[in-house]
């Protein structure tokens, strides 16, 4: 299983919580629980290629990641967002793909914090 260090800078993370596990343990399930309504909107506007669309779901996904200190899954979101900004579908794909990886990862170390 991938460290959530990877995935989550949890230092951070709990340092943004005031150091509440609790709300930690709230937090991720929540994120767990909503991440298929904020995968769609971008898969579909990839399949579409609704360049406004892709620029609205990522940058929700992004902010959303954001505030859990997931920076590799913010990047992936970030480009998308791009691709969307700019309206160059070339690389959508991949970037989609690359994105689906890392919520994958962020979705088991996020499972680790309700699970223990």
């Amino acid at each position: 299983m991938t460290s959530p260090q990877r995935v989550i800078n949890e230092e951070e993370l709990l340092d943004r919580l005031d150091g509440d596990r609790e709300l930690l343990t709230e937090l991720a399930c929540l994120f767990v629980e909503e991440i298929p309504s904020m995968l769609n909107p971008i898969r579909a506007a990839v399949r579409d290629q609704n360049a406004a669309q892709l620029k609205r779901a990522a940058h929700a996904l992004k902010g959303a990641v954001g505030n859990l200190s997931a920076y590799p899954t913010y990047r992936a979101a970030l480009k998308l967002e791009i691709i969307g900004s700019e309206n160059k579908f070339e690389e959508a794909e991949g970037a989609l793909f690359a994105l689906e990886v890392e919520i994958n990862l962020l979705e088991a170390a996020l499972r680790v914090y309700y699970e223990e």
